[in-house]
């Protein structure tokens, strides 16, 4: 299982990679995998503005339809729109081509991020 140490993650299974004031965000290789194959992604929040923890869209795999939850509070500035021709991008490098949404950061904390050792005693 691929878990990247300089990312942050989430119990909901996002990772997060702060740079500056903006945060790109995805799915992990943990959750693409449970989820099987992905085949569409509903990012309807583009432009709007959310508060950590919210949903900002759902993933649909061909057996079920997840939502995501926003890891970090901020305007969501861009959706990966390659990801419209090839969602299966986040199965096959859900932590490059594969990420979802770029947020730009509305300043608040995040201690509620994990780790990668976090993360992985979580899905261990």
């Amino acid at each position: 299982m691929n878990i990247p140490s300089e990312l942050k993650y989430t119990k909901d299974h996002e990772w997060v990679r702060i740079e500056g004031d903006v945060a790109t965000v995805g799915i992990t290789d943990f959750a693409q995998s449970q989820l099987g194959d992905i085949v569409f992604l509903d990012i309807p929040t583009v432009g709007e503005t959310l508060e950590a923890h919210e949903v900002f869209g759902t993933i649909e795999a061909v057996k079920t339809v997840s939502d995501l939850f926003c890891p970090v509070g901020g305007k969501i500035l861009e959706f990966n729109t390659a990801l419209d021709d090839a969602p299966d991008a986040v199965n096959g490098d859900p932590y490059g081509a594969g990420w979802i949404i770029r947020v730009g950061l509305d300043g608040a904390a995040h201690e509620w991020l994990l780790t990668a050792d976090e993360y992985k005693k979580l899905i261990s």
